[in-house]
């Protein structure tokens, strides 16, 4: 994948008008995994990647009214989606590279990614972008609505041993850029690792 995402972009650009549709039925995993995800209300918490921004408005729910939510994603098509959609409302929208992301060092309470690792160009140094903006003792979700097996059944590839989701790959990969996982789940209705910022 190229370093300016052109790909990425490509990819979202062309799926995002009919994304929603394509699977309608994600919304409760959307809301049980931002459930486990335990933020509190006057949390500050960034949607990484946040595409249409189904997350949003559990994540809105989860931090009230008093808290911030963002989505920030690459894609102008994608966001454009979660505009249309309402979700607007949950969170302020923001046109960014969730590699270079154009906020404060440790101004937020927590990550959420939703189907993001896959796409980062990076990830290690990625991650650590992500580190960067949130506070020590800051949360990290990584999410998928379907778990690994069921994912690659649905894009009719193999689970290679280079999976990046993989517990055995996602540990070291957490640890390298500054993260501890404290929460590991990859079933077929969802995949969810949790992790905490360290010191």
């Amino acid at each position: 994948m190229s370093n300016d995402h052109t790909q990425v972009q490509e990819f979202f650009t062309a799926r995002a008008a009919d994304w929603d549709s394509r699977f309608p039925d994600d919304g409760p995993a959307y809301q049980a995994a931002v459930a486990e995800f335990r933020l509190r209300p006057g949390s500050r918490v960034l949607d990484a990647g946040c595409g249409t921004g189904r997350a949003l408005p559990a994540l809105r729910d989860a931090v009230g009214a008093s808290g911030v939510v963002i989505g920030a994603d690459l894609t102008p098509a994608m966001l454009e989606a979660a505009r249309e959609a309402g979700r607007d409302r949950a969170g302020r929208l923001l046109l960014a590279d969730v590699a270079r992301l154009p906020l404060l060092a440790e101004s937020l309470d927590a990550v959420f990614g939703a189907g993001l690792i896959a796409h980062l160009p990076e990830p290690e140094e990625n991650l650590r972008e992500l580190r960067r903006v949130v506070r020590p003792g800051g949360l990290l979700a990584l999410f998928h609505p379907i778990g690994r097996a069921a994912l690659a059944a649905r894009q009719g590839r193999q689970i290679t041993p280079d999976d990046l989701r993989a517990k055995a790959n996602l540990g070291p990969l957490l640890a390298g850029s500054g993260w501890h996982m404290t929460s590991y789940v990859d079933e077929d209705a969802r995949f969810l690792a949790l992790a905490v910022r360290e010191d």
